[in-house]
């Protein structure tokens, strides 16, 4: 994203306002979406979350190319967040359920990209939660447990529940228990 826009923002030119929300709307939407799986939610979030971002762009600081996408992405995942506390809809599965499988996959059918994203979409709210802060948005346990008040332990266990979870997913579509 370009200086000169971002500094338009800054100044309240609306169409460079426009320009950019246009720019990040369906990735930022989809970002809000994995998070509450609800449309009518995830599109509030994203008004929302854009009208910080066009609020605290003066603090912004435009490092490299991407910083301002990950910047925004940021904003977008805390309000989920935020969200998802309010709500109440952010629970965690107790450590007596879900088996954790050991071993690989490999796979043996093709699920595309947005069958995988499906499968997500499925997990209790907990291990989707903390799978994508992990895996997708890359924060550390410590960052999660932080962000969403509990333990680095009990952040570790819903991701390592979370992929068992995934796994048993994926082997209901076609995907073999690699014995490697």
């Amino acid at each position: 994203m370009d200086k000169q826009l971002i500094n338009r923002c800054r100044a309240g030119d609306a169409k460079a306002q426009r320009m950019l929300y246009e720019h990040f709307a369906a990735r930022m939407y989809r970002v809000c979406y994995r998070y509450v799986k609800d449309e009518l939610h995830a599109e509030d979030l994203l008004i929302t979350g854009f009208a910080r971002v066009l609020g605290g762009l003066g603090g912004f600081e435009y490092r490299t190319e991407g910083s301002l996408e990950a910047w925004i992405r940021r904003i977008m995942v805390n309000e989920s967040l935020m969200f998802l506390r309010k709500n109440g809809k952010l629970s965690f599965v107790a450590e007596s359920k879900a088996g954790c499988l050991e071993a690989g996959v490999t796979a043996e059918a093709d699920l595309t990209a947005e069958e995988i994203y499906a499968l997500v979409l499925r997990l209790p709210t907990g291990y989707r939660t903390v799978f994508n802060l992990y895996v997708v948005e890359g924060y550390s346990h410590q960052e999660i447990a932080d962000q969403l008040n509990i333990s680095g332990n009990t952040s570790k266990s819903q991701l390592s529940k979370a992929r068992a979870a995934l796994r048993e997913m994926l082997l209901k579509h076609g995907i073999t228990q690699y014995n490697g």
